[in-house]
């Protein structure tokens, strides 16, 4: 599968903006330094990776340690895990915006998700996103969709970038028709 185009959801500028926007606040000073010793060590992986986790033993589901390990597994193109993650930060962002945990049953109003300012409803969005587009990644071509759908469905402006999943699955699918 070629998804060349749809990036990475929660990585550059969105997600260093949203990173900065929610990390700050109860990070434990110990946990920020084994997420930067992470970032510094990125090049050997045992050592990034237990960086990681002493961070996430130290501040457990907060959004930076989720981010960063979303982050790693991704770049280190360990996917299943990736989506673990961002599975993670689904339910996360649900609960600090108030939201039913199960995706599918979250519409457009539960929250600002209008509101591209709005760092938690963006969270949520860009979580929901990671999540499509792994599942496509993984094969799972259903789940991505309904997940991208979701998406679109909650941010019909696509300021997120939803509809460029929509229109990797809908290429897919005319190529298999020739």
């Amino acid at each position: 599968m070629n998804l060349d185009g749809a990036g990475n959801p929660l990585s550059g500028s969105e997600g260093a903006l949203i990173a900065h926007t929610l990390l700050g606040d109860g990070l434990p000073r110990e946990a920020e330094d084994h997420l930067w010793q992470a970032g510094l060590s990125y090049h050997l992986d045992e050592i990034a990776e237990k960086h990681l986790h002493e961070a996430q033993a130290l501040a457990p589901g907060h959004a930076a340690v989720l981010i960063g390990l979303y982050r790693f597994y991704f770049y280190k193109a360990r996917l299943a895990e990736a989506l673990e993650v961002a599975k993670l930060c689904i339910s996360k962002a649900a609960r600090e915006n108030g939201l039913l945990d199960d995706w599918r049953r979250v519409s457009a109003t539960d929250a600002a998700f209008d509101c591209y300012e709005n760092s938690l409803p963006r969270f949520y969005l860009f979580s929901l996103k990671a999540y499509a587009y792994l599942q496509m990644r993984l094969g799972d071509l259903g789940e991505g969709h309904a997940a991208a759908s979701k998406l679109v469905e909650l941010d019909p402006t696509d300021k997120i970038g939803a509809k460029v999943l929509l229109d990797v699955l809908e290429r897919m699918g005319q190529d298999d028709d020739r």
